[in-house]
């Protein structure tokens, strides 16, 4: 670097006798300005490149290590929300599987208790139906009785009144049963 310095002073020695030498120029600057300026670039291009630029070079490879990081943790943020999102699709669907299948168990149990309902309305309907036939039944043979020994007593009291004497009770309900077969025979023929 100082063998570049010396050669830049010869030139610059070099360009300050030829400008005295011929006439100014108003475009170009004086050649020894112009030395010194190149002079004080490369000092200062010199300072840069040996201390500013390698700590500007390191910060930027900093940077985009930290910029290569974040992007890798966003792509891994982004495949784990992926994973989440397959997941909860998943356990979505399982959900409404399960929802389905005890919508469907439900609506089998209604079925079935419908019909055990109906089933057992059907029977206490028969045993109700069962249970009325028989207390007609029960009552028409109490009826029948009764009126069995009403007609008895009209029958032996007519008998009496008929024969003009009074008939012993044995031959009496004799001849009461014989006539309540006889007419209980005609009314069953009908």
């Amino acid at each position: 670097m100082l063998g570049a310095i010396a050669s830049i002073g010869l030139l610059a020695a070099e360009a300050a006798e030829e400008a005295a030498a011929g006439p100014e120029n108003p475009i170009l600057p004086d050649l020894a300005e112009m030395i010194f300026g190149t002079l004080a670039f490369l000092i200062v291009f010199g300072v840069l490149a040996r201390y500013a630029f390698p700590a500007l070079n390191r910060i930027l490879a900093e940077r985009a290590a930290r910029i290569q990081g974040e992007m890798e943790r966003a792509e891994a943020a982004r495949t784990e929300a992926d994973r989440v999102l397959a997941e909860y699709r998943e356990q979505l669907a399982g959900a409404r599987e399960e929802a389905n299948r005890i919508i469907e168990e439900a609506r089998r149990t209604a079925e079935q208790l419908r019909r055990d309902l109906q089933a057992k309305a059907e029977q206490e309907a028969q045993a109700t139906v069962a249970r009325a036939q028989e207390e007609i039944r029960a009552e028409r043979d109490r009826v029948f009785d009764e009126l069995r020994a009403q007609v008895a007593d009209i029958a032996v009291e007519l008998a009496g009144r008929v024969v003009g004497q009074a008939l012993d009770r044995a031959a009496h309900e004799r001849l009461i049963e014989e006539y309540i077969d006889q007419v209980a025979g005609s009314n069953g023929s009908r």
